[in-house]
């Protein structure tokens, strides 16, 4: 490592710390400063390529799809997009004008770093907007609704996973929720219904139900990519044979097990005893196997089941699934 570098890591190490000579610090130091150092970057450059992609996925929806078919969205979105229709303002500016008291929000909410992504976020689809020129696609008003939202909701997820916000709704949402001890589902829902209504108002019932669709589109398409592709299981056991069950799911479905004590009784009069409980995260497809290797254990045994959004760290996504 040169000399250079080896400043630039130690730069890093003593980030708000107390400042040391590049000779005080240790081999190990310098090359554990230096793997992290290296994973920070990767990981901005990450976030960047995930907000530039959430920036022309979401202008192709909007240019390609709903603009020239006069649809809108819900949130922050649809306000910019039913005031350009109405007042005949660029899309671009109103994009940018909308969102600026939610980014405000945001930096008083969710701090600095947050709102400067989110800002820089925005700015660059109004810029891609402006200046980068989607074909349209369709004229059929239900491709128009489903595909427009479809594209609209992953650039925003997208942008999400990237660490920045497109549309300061979800800012608002959340501030709101804290002042007002109301969820931030409900605070969407209630901000979308004022949308839609302005736009059957001033647009058309019709031109409100097809954007209603539309926004639909983008919601679940936006969830699909924040709780990520792959759709795991995280599965509780209890069993008088939880040792067995426990290599048997190391062994057989080569997948990391966790293991914790607890307590165990039946009725008000039920002997309470001491159990081992097992919990192991496994994919959709692994759970049938699963089931049928425990039922040759302990067809007795007592399984929880629940969804788990996504996984970080750990055995499964490092190890491929083990088949018969």
């Amino acid at each position: 490592m040169n000399t250079l570098y080896k400043r630039i890591v130690v730069s890093y190490i003593s980030s708000g710390k107390r400042k040391k000579k590049l000779s005080e610090y240790s081999s190990y130091e310098i090359a554990k400063a230096q793997k992290q150092l290296r994973k920070n970057i990767l990981r901005t450059i990450r976030n960047i390529l995930l907000v530039i992609a959430g920036i022309f996925s979401a202008a192709f929806g909007l240019e390609s799809f709903l603009l020239p078919n006069n649809f809108i969205d819900g949130g922050a979105t649809g306000i910019s997009l039913l005031t350009a229709e109405l007042s005949g303002i660029s899309l671009s500016v109103l994009l940018v004008a909308v969102n600026i008291p939610f980014v405000f929000l945001g930096y008083k909410t969710l701090g600095k770093t947050f709102a400067i992504k989110t800002m820089l976020a925005i700015i660059g689809l109004a810029v891609v907007v402006a200046f980068v020129h989607f074909p349209e696609i369709t004229k059929d008003t239900l491709l128009v609704a489903v595909f427009g939202g479809f594209f609209l909701g992953a650039g925003i997820g997208l942008s999400m996973r990237g660490g920045a916000v497109m549309d300061g709704t979800e800012v608002l949402a959340i501030f709101l929720s804290r002042k007002a001890k109301t969820s931030i589902g409900d605070i969407i829902i209630i901000i979308n219904i004022i949308v839609f209504s302005f736009a059957a108002y001033f647009l058309s019932i019709e031109t409100a139900l097809y954007s209603m669709i539309t926004y639909l589109a983008a919601s679940r398409t936006l969830d699909f990519v924040i709780e990520g592709i792959e759709e795991y299981m995280g599965i509780t056991i209890i069993s008088i044979h939880s040792e067995k069950i426990k290599n048997m799911i190391a062994d057989v479905m080569g997948r990391g097990v966790t293991v914790y004590m607890g307590k165990g009784g039946i009725g008000k009069a039920g002997e309470v005893k001491e159990r081992d409980i097992i919990y192991t995260v496994i994919t959709r497809l692994e759970l049938s196997k699963l089931s049928a290797e425990i039922d040759k254990i302990d067809s007795d045994a007592f399984i929880v089941m629940n969804s788990v959004k996504d996984t970080k760290g750990g055995m499964i996504k490092k190890r491929p699934m083990k088949h018969d």
